[in-house]
């Protein structure tokens, strides 16, 4: 990710798991009452209220128009991509908040993931035949990675769900997750060596 969050009280508002989740939900299926985004965060209606009041009030979503009687409040996301990024020149408030919020997003991306895992054996063999969890080490350069995330960007843009209507996909579509991580390697700490020798204790 890139340049944008910098409030450090919005991030450490949207670092919360049940606020990702209601923002995932309204990302992908669009908009929704309380009351229906609570159901999938695990959390009272009340509860998803004052979440989604916290949520507009930092800018991540905002009221939707009515359906039917216009009784109940609707919100959707606000349309405007999520993006954060590590800065040099970042206070120390600023960074923490940064860190603590990948590292929210990673935790929510490591648990799809792991759902999804735990469910292949049950998909049909068409998605199980698509379904991958890679991992590659590349040698490029800053400029490079950069070149190679627009890529990447361009690529998935056409499919992603938030932006791509239903009647326009094709009949068996149903939402997929791609999980892109581009960040250069940082060299593993040494274990060193045992401090017992287990044959000799034999």
């Amino acid at each position: 990710m890139s340049e944008g969050l910098s409030d450090p009280k919005a991030m450490r508002a949207l670092a919360h798991p049940a606020r990702l989740m209601i923002l995932s939900r309204l990302g992908v299926e669009g908009s929704a009452t309380a009351t229906e985004v609570a159901e999938i965060a695990g959390i009272t209606p009340s509860a998803a209220s004052y979440h989604l009041r916290m949520l507009a009030k930092y800018g991540f979503v905002e009221d939707a128009p009515p359906r039917g009687d216009g009784r109940e409040r609707l919100w959707k996301t606000v349309d405007a991509p999520i993006t954060i990024g590590v800065l040099p020149g970042d206070q120390p408030d600023v960074r923490d908040a940064k860190v603590s919020l990948m590292l929210a997003f990673r935790r929510e991306a490591n648990e799809a993931a792991d759902r999804a895992l735990a469910e292949v054996e049950r998909e049909s063999a068409e998605w199980r035949d698509v379904t991958r969890f890679s991992r590659m080490r590349i040698r490029a350069d800053a400029e490079e990675l950069a070149r190679l995330n627009e890529s990447i960007e361009k690529l998935i843009e056409p499919y992603i769900a938030a932006k791509r209507d239903e009647k326009a996909a094709p009949s068996g579509a149903r939402v997929a997750e791609v999980q892109v991580n581009l960040f250069p390697v940082a060299k593993r700490p040494a274990q060193g060596l045992p401090t017992e020798d287990h044959d000799a204790a034999r």
